[in-house]
């Protein structure tokens, strides 16, 4: 059959001595993905001090970085992991990404063979921007196998997704699917709002124009049009990540929320990102120091969740049949739920001693 391939040959490498593909992608905390211009010296010298303290660092090339910086963001994103202690690479405790320019872009290919060759070892996740379909994913990955090979990596470098247009969200599930490297996808809502020509200038979050109306009271069964109603501001992403998730789950990857432009509306910023959690996703983006906390706090489940899960667990016994807990209702269906919770406070735990602390202290009834 025209191009076709066996399944096991998914699994093989691109490359004579590339490292092997993963069969499964680890589930490592990224509540907060925070991006720095590696160009900008003020915010390099931050760097050290952050290791630590929050879950991924991206050193972005793209947009935000000028085309007379280029250059200068790649080589300095090289220094900064050469130089700094304890981030990258499997054993740190912050991944080190980056965001490299679009693949029609001319400064894409050097981005790759640079920083493969330089710190292809502490690279965790390279990120790819407006990915229009699988053969974009196909390109990378032959790319960065042969780049592994000739530079005696021993681990795959994975790659991640921005979905920035509308024929990427078409092909999302294709996308998904397209490598073995695929790490996740996350919203890239400014661009995308673009693609689509939707009505919005902002950078994620919602507008006051799109919105739903309560029906209007009525008098003597008639309605009053004149009378207040009250109206509720909606969710423009809220199609777009639902199918982000279910793509991503279904091909055992992570899906993540984009930027959020606003960095003083810190309120609106955290309700679009709990939006985000509840969906499905695992994490999101800090453009700020401030939205760090943010993204940590909303992306690790509360005290109280867990509370009730580790409840629902030791009540449920051997996962079947059902139980009756508050006055509620739990069952097979409601210990998957939990367990979930249960496994990512566990995995956050591992990482962040103020969470591991509020965790063991909880105490199941």
């Amino acid at each position: 059959m025209s191009g076709s391939r066996s399944a096991k040959d998914f699994f093989r490498p691109l490359a004579v001595g590339a490292p092997t593909p993963l069969t499964e992608i680890p589930a490592r905390p990224s509540r907060a993905i925070h991006f720095f211009d590696p160009s900008n010296p003020k915010m390099a010298a931050k760097i050290p001090d952050m290791v630590g303290t929050v879950d991924v660092l991206l050193g972005n090339l793209e947009d935000a970085v000028k085309a007379d910086n280029k250059v200068a963001a790649r080589e300095g994103l090289v220094e900064i992991a050469r130089k700094t202690a304890n981030l990258g690479g499997q054993s740190g405790p912050t991944q080190l990404w980056t965001r490299i320019n679009s693949l029609d872009s001319p400064w894409a290919l050097d981005d790759l063979t640079t920083l493969v060759p330089a710190i292809g070892d502490k690279l965790d996740v390279i990120m790819v921007p407006k990915v229009q379909g699988a053969e974009d994913i196909h390109y990378v990955d032959r790319l960065l196998a042969q780049l592994e090979a000739k530079a005696g990596l021993d681990r795959p470098i994975l790659v991640h997704a921005i979905l920035e247009t509308a024929r990427g969200v078409a092909n999302v599930e294709e996308i998904c699917g397209a490598s073995p490297r695929m790490q996740g996808l996350s919203l890239g809502p400014a661009d995308l709002a673009a693609d689509r020509r939707m009505k919005t200038t902002r950078v994620g979050g919602g507008h006051p124009g799109y919105l739903v109306r309560e029906d209007p009271p009525k008098e003597n069964g008639v309605a009053n049009l004149e009378a207040a109603r009250a109206t509720y501001q909606q969710d423009l992403w809220h199609y777009t990540i639902a199918r982000m998730v279910d793509a991503c789950a279904m091909h055992g990857i992570y899906p993540y929320y984009g930027p959020f432009g606003d960095i003083a509306d810190t309120t609106a910023c955290e309700d679009q990102f709990r939006n985000a959690f509840l969906l499905g996703c695992v994490g999101t983006w800090s453009l700020h120091p401030k939205q760090i906390a943010i993204a940590n706090r909303v992306f690790s489940p509360s005290v109280e969740d867990i509370a009730h899960a580790r409840r629902v667990v030791a009540a449920m016994g051997d996962g079947t049949g059902a139980v009756m807990l508050d006055g509620k209702m739990e069952d097979d269906a409601s210990l998957k739920q939990c367990l979930v919770m249960v496994k990512l406070a566990e995995q956050l735990a591992a990482i962040d001693p103020e969470l591991k602390k509020q965790y063991d202290a909880i105490e199941v009834a």
